[in-house]
């Protein structure tokens, strides 16, 4: 288990039974494990040399630990500090590689994925990999595009990656949904709802994307999953692209103390007035307020209060936002 600190099996093993004793001779540790004595002298004094554990008494053979949170923790430390210049030095030099080979780029741009395991692999790899963001569409359905478990989420965003994840309405429909949202949220994740989405995806660091190529209702998705990993290409700017358009519409999320939701998206049925409509089709258009006002022969400040209820009933922070809602609703 220590092995990853520069310690063998066997000093392993000595040093949790001196930390179980507190101090402990040479005799005692070498009752309690299958070790010879001049083994156990041999692996004390080399943990010893590496400062966990030191010489109660000089003379006497007894041996007290050093605690772990001195002895360890600070090399535990330098190893993950090791490990992750370690993983930008490879990132960098992937990309450097991608860029000197002519015609790598287009060649390896989309590479097909197919089974479950293997598109589960892949995303754990992505988000591993992902240095300071992580994109996501949440549908329903298509669950094999969502792990189960949150470990790559959590050490992601200790590695500094942001998460940003949209969530259709449907998604909300699942069981144990809500919990899922609120999880991510309290862990940092930034997220938006929106009434529906084209796709499940998740795009890492802007540099590769992931997403199923049949639809979760088709035979293909539930027979024979096959999904695309797409890497720099002007597809993936396509992808980008498509998440960001759908981000700025979106409604964000946020988690109330008693670990609610609030920012839900109003329903479809939910549905303005035939003036309202109207309302909604000229600024659409493009028209001014004031201009809305004097097709209706009404104040400008009748028109603002009017949007203002329009934006309240679709649940939209920006005129954008709304003028997105209308169109996915058919408001206008």
């Amino acid at each position: 288990m220590l092995e990853t600190v520069g310690l063998t099996a066997a000093e392993d093993e000595v040093y949790r039974l001196v930390v179980a004793a507190g101090r402990a001779s040479v005799e005692e540790i070498t009752g309690r494990s299958t070790l010879t004595a001049s083994a156990v002298q041999r692996l004390l004094l080399s943990l010893e040399s590496k400062g966990l554990v030191s010489v109660a008494e000089e003379g006497s053979g007894w041996f007290a630990a050093v605690p772990p949170e001195i002895a360890l923790v600070p090399r535990l430390q330098h190893h993950s500090d090791a490990l992750e210049q370690a993983r930008v030095g490879v990132g960098d030099l992937v990309d450097i590689y991608r860029r000197s080979v002519p015609g790598g780029g287009a060649a390896e741009a989309i590479e097909i994925i197919s089974g479950a395991a293997a598109l589960r692999q892949h995303l754990r790899e992505l988000q591993d990999a992902a240095r300071y963001e992580v994109l996501w569409f949440r549908t329903a359905g298509y669950e094999t595009m969502f792990l189960d478990s949150n470990r790559q989420h959590f050490e992601a965003r200790t590695r500094g990656a942001q998460y940003r994840v949209l969530y259709e309405q449907a998604y909300f429909d699942g069981t144990g949904s809500v919990g899922n949202v609120v999880r991510g949220v309290r862990r940092g994740e930034v997220a938006r709802l929106v009434p529906r989405l084209p796709l499940p995806m998740a795009i890492a660091d802007r540099s590769v994307a992931v997403l199923p190529l049949a639809s979760s209702d088709t035979l293909d998705y539930r027979r024979g999953l096959r999904a695309a990993l797409v890497r720099g290409s002007s597809l993936l700017d396509v992808l980008i692209s498509l998440f960001e358009r759908h981000w700025e519409a979106g409604t964000p999320l946020r988690v109330t103390g008693e670990g609610e939701i609030d920012g839900a998206v109003a329903t479809e049925s939910a549905s303005p007035s035939g003036d309202d409509r109207r309302v909604l089709s000229l600024m659409v258009a493009g028209m001014t307020d004031e201009e809305i006002a004097g097709q209706f022969r009404v104040s400008k400040r009748t028109i603002q209060r009017r949007i203002q209820r329009l934006m309240t009933l679709a649940n939209a922070a920006t005129r954008m936002q709304l003028g997105w809602h209308a169109a996915r609703w058919d408001w206008v």
